[in-house]
């Protein structure tokens, strides 16, 4: 692949501009309260523990079982943006990630806790594909990475006001307050969607796609799959994304308390650290492969081997906790991680037509949910079976990132040299476009 700059403008284009800012900006907030939701639990884990009296094991379910719901529900989610559209997709979400806080907020019980984390996923998972497409129907293509690298950006702000404000009402106003309260948000999105968002600037419709059911199903996830972008951009977001994902979701608050021997206060700013760190590095990744394409796999290979020997020295401190410097610097690189994922859509972004864009999206983001909760559940379980030895736990890590280099690449040459083919064609159209 060619080192030059982000293609140019394509005929047909969506022009951009200030309308299309605050049209997206409206999708990124439902995206950014839906994060607030999914990470809530990453601030409480202690907290449920004692309200619901489980262990390790139990505890990781709830985070699994959103994972769970959220992976399994990308692929129609994306089917259902080529379908309906992204207005239509987000207001379902909004509403499903609102009853799913609140249900939370008055659970009695765990088996109603998990019930709703789990309709929490459901919500959640229908926001980051729509918003994605909604960057491609209002940016111009060349915009692509820098537009998902924002949204992207949004979604961990809104890990910042979970690790922040929510820990905060959490231990001030108690548990059911702070997660009805909470809920409110999503209200509030959900109303300014369905009054100003719009799926597509005028003059820009997508053709009508035909009513061919399950063969209609079929032939998307077929086209989108046969593409080796596809499943490259889906093994970089398997393999980039977790290790953050996990730290943040779940496991990360009682690593730095339990095993670090850190106090509340100074464990929940290590977290903001790894999010202020992602939003840092979010901004530099996404201007670096909107100008230079061919960084896109040195930038998430690099993230990878950063953070897989980070957390090995780590882990291999002697005395088994490691000094303040070390953890701060472990979060810090912790912070790549999302945006490195990221990367894994601007593979599947040129490799499928825009009627494809929610399908193979999908298809994409499934990798990093799909790592994150193997792992979520792997610690837990090892956790249970160790008597808490996070040093044994957390060397999963390891082995799913080991595995995901391994498809990145197998995948990689083929992926360039299709990518290669399609940038020729499109050129030769252009050139016999009638003037």
């Amino acid at each position: 692949m060619s080192s030059s700059s982000s293609p140019a403008s394509l005929p047909g284009d969506p022009p951009g501009g200030r309308r299309a800012v605050a049209v997206w900006s409206i999708g990124v907030a439902v995206y950014f309260v839906a994060v607030i939701f999914r990470t809530s639990l990453g601030v409480a884990g202690l907290d449920a523990a004692d309200r619901f009296h489980v262990g390790a094991s139990a505890l990781s379910t709830f985070s699994i079982l959103q994972l769970l719901v959220y992976a399994g529900m990308q692929i129609p989610v994306g089917l259902l943006v080529d379908r309906l559209g992204t207005k239509k997709v987000l207001a379902i979400g909004a509403v499903l990630f609102t009853a799913g806080q609140l249900g939370f907020a008055f659970s009695p019980s765990y088996g109603t806790a998990l019930a709703s984390r789990a309709l929490l996923g459901c919500g959640d998972a229908m926001t980051f594909i729509s918003v994605l497409r909604l960057g491609t129907r209002w940016f111009p293509a060349r915009r692509g990475p820098l537009v998902a690298q924002l949204a992207g950006l949004a979604g961990m702000a809104g890990n910042l006001v979970s690790t922040l404000v929510l820990a905060r009402l959490l231990h001030g106003v108690g548990w059911t307050a702070a997660f009805a309260g909470s809920a409110l948000a999503g209200v509030v999105v959900l109303v300014l969607l369905v009054l100003f968002l719009k799926d597509h600037p005028e003059g820009h419709e997508p053709e009508p796609l035909p009513h061919l059911g399950a063969a209609y199903v079929r032939r998307q996830i077929a086209a989108s799959w046969r593409e080796p972008g596809t499943r490259l951009g889906l093994w970089v977001h398997f393999t980039t994304q977790f290790p953050a994902m996990v730290f943040l979701l779940l496991w990360g608050l009682p690593f730095l308390v339990e095993a670090q021997g850190l106090s509340r206060a100074d464990a929940g700013e290590l977290l903001t650290l790894v999010v202020v760190s992602n939003m840092a590095v979010g901004l530099v990744y996404g201007q670096i492969v909107a100008r230079h394409h061919a960084a896109r796999l040195p930038l998430a290979l690099g993230t990878v081997a950063a953070t897989s020997g980070i957390w090995a020295v780590t882990l291999a401190y002697s005395g088994g906790r490691a000094p303040m410097w070390l953890l701060v610097v472990l979060c810090l690189v912790l912070g790549a991680c999302g945006p490195a994922s990221m990367i894994g859509f601007d593979f599947a972004r040129p490799a499928n037509p825009a009627e494809r864009q929610g399908t193979a999206s999908g298809i994409t983001n499934m990798g990093g949910f799909v790592a994150s909760m193997t792992t979520l559940f792997a610690i837990g379980v090892l956790l249970d079976a160790t008597g808490d030895d996070y040093r044994i736990a957390f060397s999963a890590v390891f082995v799913l990132q080991a595995l995901g280099v391994s498809q990145i690449l197998r995948l990689r040459k083929r992926a360039a040299r299709r990518e290669r083919e399609r940038l020729v064609a499109s050129r030769v159209e252009t050139v016999h476009v009638p003037a």
